[in-house]
């Protein structure tokens, strides 16, 4: 589904590169542009308020939110704005303590699972991915096709070739809460391209894919199946 995940085939399994073809998720679809059309449920994206820096995914080791949570206590000291992390997992009672240790108590909220990220996807200001790794972290081109900035660590695999590089938002370490803060302070200093966010998201649309399957199988236009 990804460079990455192609080239640990490789290098791991020793696959010949010529038998290995990326084909991607589809995870922008119709559904997807309309649900984000829809008012998120929580009181903090209501005009007026402070902006959002989002997160989501399952609570787990992978996603490493305790290095975003160090992140954004340093963030909030430069800038005024709040921090939403959607998700459940195993690893929430440690990071409500963190919350409370850090003193994010009223700053940072964990509303768990939610059916509608989208809304709350194109009303937050910035979008974060903390993983210390990753596969193709759909998130990643979910909020992008919502037209919302974003920054990644630069984790195995999948963000530094959805980011065109860093060109299209920030890649910083794994597991570094300074470099992290430091690029989220930026982001939410500068004017993004939301156009440029959205034509990229598009490579991962449901169409698009099809269309990749399809060529892939020798069933694209101008071909005939057997």
């Amino acid at each position: 589904v990804s460079d990455g995940v192609r080239d640990d085939l490789v290098a791991n399994i020793g696959l010949p590169p010529r038998l290995v073809q990326v084909l991607r998720n589809p995870v922008v679809t119709p559904q997807l542009t309309t649900l984000a059309q829809r008012e998120p449920d929580h009181a903090w994206f209501r005009p007026g308020e402070p902006p959002v820096v989002l997160a989501a995914g399952r609570l787990t080791h992978q996603k490493d939110f305790a290095t975003l949570l160090y992140a954004f206590d340093e963030v909030r000291r430069h800038h005024p704005c709040r921090l939403v992390i959607l998700g459940e997992g195993p690893e929430r009672a440690d990071l409500e303590s963190l919350v409370r240790q850090l003193g994010l108590v009223g700053h940072c909220d964990l509303p768990g699972f939610v059916d509608n990220p989208y809304a709350f996807m194109r009303r937050a200001r910035l979008f974060v991915l903390s993983s210390a790794w990753e596969g193709l972290p759909g998130v990643l081109i979910q909020a992008m096709a919502c037209g919302t900035p974003v920054l990644s660590t630069d984790c195995p695999s999948g963000p530094r070739e959805i980011l065109d590089d860093g060109r299209l938002g920030a890649l910083v370490p794994v597991n570094d809460p300074e470099a992290l803060a430091q690029a989220m302070i930026h982001a939410l200093r500068e004017t993004p391209d939301r156009d440029a966010l959205r034509a990229r998201a598009k490579d991962y649309s449901l169409d698009r894919v099809v269309r990749d399957y399809l060529g892939y199988l020798g069933m694209g236009p101008g071909t005939r199946s057997t």
